[in-house]
């Protein structure tokens, strides 16, 4: 799709979005790779951080992530599992804001077949760490010698999508719409 062009009709504009999506999961260049992911943290203020998109199926509307079992997000998201995924294209000129509802795995043969292929990768230090994310550093080469030799923190984070909020900027007009299971609004942008 060409710059700054936007689909015309309810259905091509789902399709577009969800082979953006599906892009940007392999894309490591796609924008939407590294979209923001809200959760509601300690006394109810927002938290936000980028997570990298790892996969998505658009039969199920589900957007799967990678995760220290150990990272504040997930004890956020096991007290609270709904949140929000913001994501942005500048060559599209398109943003979502995405609710999801968000289902933590820490188990199972999913978390064991993809922690297979993870742990051959050098992003595999994040998850083996004898340190849990956001701990104090007392020396900065703690954080690259020690290591976990048996045990990872691996976790997967499956958002299931609830409501999509897409906005198309353009010179000509802006566009908006609601996406969700009751259909597709178009509204004021």
């Amino acid at each position: 799709m060409s710059q700054n062009k936007t689909p015309e009709n309810n259905p091509a504009i789902q399709h577009e979005i969800w082979q953006q999506l599906l892009r940007a999961s392999v894309d490591k260049h796609h924008e939407w790779r590294s979209p923001v992911l809200v959760t509601c943290g300690k006394d109810n203020w927002p938290e936000a951080r980028t997570v990298i998109l790892r996969a998505v199926d658009v039969n199920q509307k589900q957007l799967t992530f990678y995760t220290d079992s150990r990272s504040p997000k997930v004890t956020q998201l096991q007290a609270n599992p709904n949140a929000m995924l913001v994501f942005w294209s500048k060559r599209l000129n398109w943003q979502l804001r995405i609710k999801v509802n968000i289902a933590i795995k820490t188990e199972g043969e999913l978390l064991q077949q993809t922690w297979a292929k993870v742990k051959q990768s050098p992003s595999a230090g994040d998850y083996l760490s004898a340190q849990a994310p956001g701990e104090i550093l007392t020396n900065l080469q703690d954080s690259t010698n020690q290591t976990l030799q048996n045990h990872s923190h691996f976790a997967i984070l499956i958002a299931n999508v609830i409501n999509i909020d897409w906005l198309a900027l353009n010179r000509n007009g802006h566009q908006r719409a609601n996406i969700d299971v009751d259909g597709f609004n178009y509204l004021v942008p």
